[in-house]
Formats: C-alpha cells, structure tokens, sequence
C-alpha cells in the first residue's frame, strides 16, 4: 500500500435509500484509489439497498448499532484506531456530535461534514428545536470545512448559525450520468395505461421520495384535483410514515384513479426516463439529486421555487418549468400551461458531472 495516499474515513448513518447515501456511494465508486485509501463506517446496516454498490477497494465497517447516539464509544475508537487523515461525516445530527466529540480526537485529523439540508428550515421540524440551533451556533465551526450543496445553504449556515465564511465550500451534488443513462434503459413498465380512454393522450408525471411532509406529495395531489385533468396520470415512487394518508387524500379528492403508489424502486431512473415530466413538490430542499438525475435521463422537469437549491438548478432552464410558490394551486396552474412532450438537451446536466464534482472533492481533500 502506498503511505502517501491520504486515508479518508467516511462516518455515515447509513446505507438506506436517500440523497445523502447516494452521493457518498458516488464519491466512494469515483475518488481516484491512487491518491486515496477509502474506509466507510455505517452506524446502521439495517435497510442497507446501496450495499452494493460500495466498491470492492473501499474497507467497509459496520458499528452494528441503531442509532447514531449508540454509536459515540465506537466512533471515538474507530477515529482512534484508524487515525485518517480526513474524517468526512454527512447528515446534521452526526455532523454535530462529531463536531462536539472533536476534542476528544486525535489533533492531526482534518474534519469534513457535508451539511444535507436548509438547517434553518431543518431544526424546525426537530424536537426542542432550541437546543439544536443553539449547538449548531456553538459547534458548527469546529469543523475545518462543511460542504455545502448550494450557495443558499452556505449563505443559511453564515446568516443563522454564524459559520465563518472559510469554513464554507460549494460543492454541488454529482450525478454519475453514464450510470443513470445506463440504468435508464432496464425494461420496466412504467407508462399508465387508463381504461376507458385514449391512451395516446394520457401525460404520465412521476415524484420520487419518502413521504414526508417537507416533499409536498400532498401539495402534489390536491394541484391534480384541482387541475381536474382526468389524463394526467402521477406515478409516486418511495415510501415513509405518510403514505397511507396520502393514498386516503387521493382517494377523498377523487383522484385515486389517477395516482399510482409504487413503493422504493432500486431503479427509479427507467420510470424517470420514460416520464412525461419529473415534479418537484418539495417545501424546501437541499439539492435535489432527482432533479440532476431527471436532466441526465432528458426529463423535462417542473419544480416548486422551494427554499434551497432548486432555483440555482432550474432557473432559466430551457424546457423546465418553476411554479410560482410552493402551493397546490401554483402546480396545477403549472400542470395546465406546461407544454408536454419535449425532452432536454444532454448539455444542461454537464455542470454536475460526476467527474468534475469529484475533482472539487478531490482538491479540498488534498489542501
């Protein structure tokens, strides 16, 4: 083994199907083996669907714990034991507890975090929200350098959290583009087919994520109602703790016909490729990968202006389309004025290229 190469020790909750998972299995399949040794600790295996899509060169440790909390002796004597020289964590309640823990490290590690989301809209939705805000305002600097996925993350952490501006990077999300493409190709049947009408005029929309309030599938369904078009067909790919509220409120606005549930798909990108259009419904967001994934695939793609970095993607974007404020009236007005049938031009994903965004990584990781 090379001594030169800089070890890198991944912390992450876990390996279930989420944005944060699929950009930390990226960097781990394209971050170059020469210049790097590769280690990912998970906290949790449970649920573990990207599992296998962790390099054979990347040495994978499992803690075997439920939570992260659980998790803090084994940590400590993992970082201990391993002595990276970079620790690089995402998703904000373990970013904070290694933030906390740093004095108990080793001196000579650089930490990393990846910040996930729009953390003055996130701490809101945790409880004694108080606490959370008054650690991330206490603790969030001890990190050398927090990624963040957009520059309205970045500006969020200064302006409520006062993270000193050198501590901030903007590193978009990747989309391994090759891979979707690829993956895009699996046969699946995924076009809605309605009895009773004509077919050739059914506009087949898909959403994909887990059903939770902060990604507006609710807002989604009520703009279908009342766009009252009976040949838009939506297909909802994930799960979460809302679904069966969500399926009683398709039922109660009488759209149910028009709203099909299919559960976590491993491969959401062949009902994403043959779509009509990708909607974003979301309240806020960090950086959505679907929404890169959607322009690898050509998927035209209409989002809600939600609070992130949906804007900095979508703005001005030839053939998608961002609805006036987040509600469901501004999307079933969007739904009613935008021109079906169009696909994307294969430059606009260019600029979040697996290859170029790893290469940001790659020199941060080398400063």
């Amino acid at each position: 083994m090379n001594s030169s190469r800089t070890k890198i020790l991944f912390l992450i909750p876990s390996l279930a199907a989420g944005g944060a998972e699929r950009v930390i299995v990226n960097l781990l399949r394209h971050l170059d083996a020469s210049k790097f040794v590769l280690v990912l600790a998970v906290v949790n295996m449970k649920s573990a669907v990207f599992l296998e899509d962790v390099p054979d060169n990347v040495e994978l440790i499992d803690l075997g714990c439920t939570r992260v909390r659980f998790a803090i002796f084994k940590i400590i004597h993992l970082i201990w034991t391993i002595r990276p020289n970079v620790l690089f964590s995402t998703l904000g309640h373990l970013n904070l507890l290694l933030a906390i823990l740093k004095p108990l490290m080793p001196k000579n590690i650089r930490y990393f975090c990846r910040e996930t989301t729009i953390l003055s809209e996130g701490v809101k939705t945790y409880p004694n929200s108080r606490y959370w805000v008054w650690g991330y305002k206490h603790f969030y600097n001890r990190f050398d350098k927090i990624i963040c996925q957009s520059k309205y993350m970045r500006d969020d952490l200064k302006a409520h959290f006062g993270v000193l501006p050198d501590k901030l990077v903007v590193i978009n999300n990747p989309v391994d583009i090759e891979r979707v493409r690829h993956l895009a190709t699996e046969l699946v049947v995924t076009k809605a087919v309605v009895s009773g009408r004509d077919n050739s005029k059914v506009i087949n929309l898909v959403s994909a994520g887990r059903m939770v309030k902060v990604k507006g599938f609710d807002l989604l369904i009520e703009a279908l109602a009342l766009n009252g078009n009976p040949d838009i067909h939506l297909t909802l790919l994930g799960d979460g703790p809302l679904k069966e509220e969500l399926q009683a409120l398709a039922k109660t606005l009488g759209v149910e016909q028009q709203v099909h549930f299919v559960g976590y798909q491993k491969n959401p990108y062949s009902f994403i490729a043959q779509a009509d259009a990708y909607v974003l419904s979301s309240r806020f967001e960090g950086f959505p990968n679907v929404v890169l994934e959607s322009l690898a695939c050509g998927t035209p793609v209409i989002a809600t202006p939600a609070v992130g970095g949906t804007k900095e993607i979508l703005e001005g974007m030839e053939g998608c389309l961002l609805t006036n404020n987040v509600s469901a009236e501004a999307l079933a007005e969007a739904l009613s004025s935008f021109v079906f049938g169009k696909r994307l031009s294969p430059e606009l994903i260019k600029p979040y290229a697996i290859d170029r965004i790893v290469n940001l990584y790659e020199q941060q990781f080398l400063l």
